[in-house]
């Protein structure tokens, strides 16, 4: 066997253990979902309830596909975060989305508020594979609540780390501002490029990976959201108001404090042997 077929067969090789590689660890991994969307309040009022349905099943199915999350075969329910306060005008329960959205209370997902919280944290990877988080306009998550996740942080990244899920719905405190302490998103530290803003669903689009997931852009527009996401930290868009700013994102990658692991230094490796293929070629 020639000096240049040797290379090229042992370039090949480490290119193919990397894409393993890369394979293994991506399904080691958990996901996130995150949205600025409130379709646990328009999965039952709004102009376009089957759309907000259709966002929350694919949010959810994306966090807690067996394939990707480990814990889901033991632990099939997921955790929903929501105050039981009286609702306020411009808001209603969000859990009731979630039921219309295809999910038992009981067999599908637990509920919890301020009060139980910071328990069912702990019960994260033995009790549930996923966290759902519910908006805070039009849903009825709580300052309260956003306290006990973001003290949790930590918890919450080695939870995502060892194939958890996390979804999260919009965090602005617009509406009657049940978050007006701050902290939206802040169990997740990387995540502090977002705003508010209110606006009606029209002229959304999904991207290439909004639409890989399962949604179209039907599933993104008729309704209203309320933030925007003004860097990715690393994650993959789902789709876009008609400014082109970002409205939801994903993942299914190791995270850090600081964002999202880039896909990886092992992607890099995969580069290097695609050069090197390209350089044995040229000596050819």
């Amino acid at each position: 066997m020639s000096i240049q077929a040797f290379a090229r067969r042992a370039v090949l090789a480490l290119i193919q253990a990397v894409a393993i590689g890369c394979l293994s660890t991506g399904s080691q991994a958990g996901a996130i979902f995150l949205t600025g969307h409130d379709p646990d309040f328009h999965a039952t009022l709004g102009g376009n309830q089957p759309g907000a349905q259709t966002l929350n099943q694919v949010a959810i199915g994306y966090v807690m596909a067996s394939g990707f999350n480990s814990f889901v075969a033991a632990a099939p329910k997921f955790l929903f975060v929501e105050s039981t306060i009286p609702v306020p005008s411009g808001h209603t329960v969000g859990k009731a989305g979630i039921i219309a959205s295809g999910y038992v209370e009981g067999t599908d997902f637990d509920a919890a508020d301020a009060s139980t919280l910071a328990a069912k944290l702990g019960q994260l990877g033995t009790g549930y594979s996923a966290l759902v988080i519910a908006s805070d306009f039009g849903g009825l998550l709580t300052q309260a609540e956003l306290n006990i996740l973001d003290a949790n942080s930590a918890a919450i990244i080695a939870f995502l780390n060892a194939g958890g899920g996390l979804y999260a719905m919009a965090e602005s405190n617009l509406g009657t501002g049940l978050t007006p302490g701050g902290g939206q998103y802040g169990y997740l530290p990387f995540v502090v490029s977002s705003a508010a803003l209110n606006q009606s669903e029209v002229g959304n689009s999904v991207t290439a990976f909004g639409a890989s997931l399962g949604l179209a852009d039907g599933d993104v527009n008729g309704n209203a959201s309320h933030t925007i996401f003004t860097a990715t930290g690393g994650m993959g868009i789902v789709d876009v108001d008609a400014s082109n700013r970002i409205l939801s994102l994903a993942t299914r990658s190791q995270i850090t404090v600081d964002g999202v692991v880039p896909e990886p230094g092992s992607l890099a490796l995969v580069g290097v042997g695609l050069l090197g293929l390209a350089a044995l070629r040229r000596r050819a």
